[in-house]
């Protein structure tokens, strides 16, 4: 069995400017805080003697090499990021950062805010501006219709309100 994997599918550069903020404090928790700490207990650990079985070293090594995955990710990210503050030209419309209040054909109501990959947050209804629903409301204005391929099947929504 082979251990390929496809490449993901590049995800927009946008981000909110509080996203952006929380990733450079994300990236100065990873980097000034927390990474310090990691080294001290390797080099501690180092000092033991026999590595091979020295599990704060073990550990330790594997944590550093987590944390430095991350702070590769964060700044990489944040030097391409585009980072999305002021309201669009025309608010009667959808586009990034909106909070967008839709209703489904049975009347129930839903309310999505449109953001980056990276700000994703099922618990605030945080929904990625490349998820199909976000896809199929970008332009549209109160009371057009969307439907939308969902992995449950065909959504029907009515947009009923658009603010930034």
């Amino acid at each position: 069995m082979s251990r390929y994997r496809p490449p993901r599918a590049k995800s927009s550069p946008y981000i909110t400017g509080d996203g952006a903020r929380a990733l450079r404090a994300e990236l100065q928790q990873l980097w000034k805080v927390e990474r310090p700490e990691v080294t001290h207990v390797v080099h501690e650990a180092a000092k033991n003697g026999d590595r091979s079985e020295n599990g704060d070293y073990i550990y330790g090594k594997r944590r550093l090499r987590e944390i430095d995955s991350r702070v590769r990710y964060l700044t990489q990210r944040i030097d391409k990021a585009v980072i999305v503050e002021d309201p669009p030209r025309d608010p009667a419309k959808i586009f990034f950062a909106a909070w967008v209040e839709v209703e489904d054909p049975s009347g129930k109501s839903h309310q999505y805010r449109l953001v980056g990959a990276d700000e994703i947050n099922s618990q605030q209804n945080f929904i990625s501006i490349d998820s199909p629903i976000a896809r199929a409301l970008l332009g549209k204005a109160i009371d057009d219709v969307v439907d939308v391929m969902t992995p449950a099947g065909m959504r029907e929504l009515t947009i009923t309100d658009i603010h930034y």
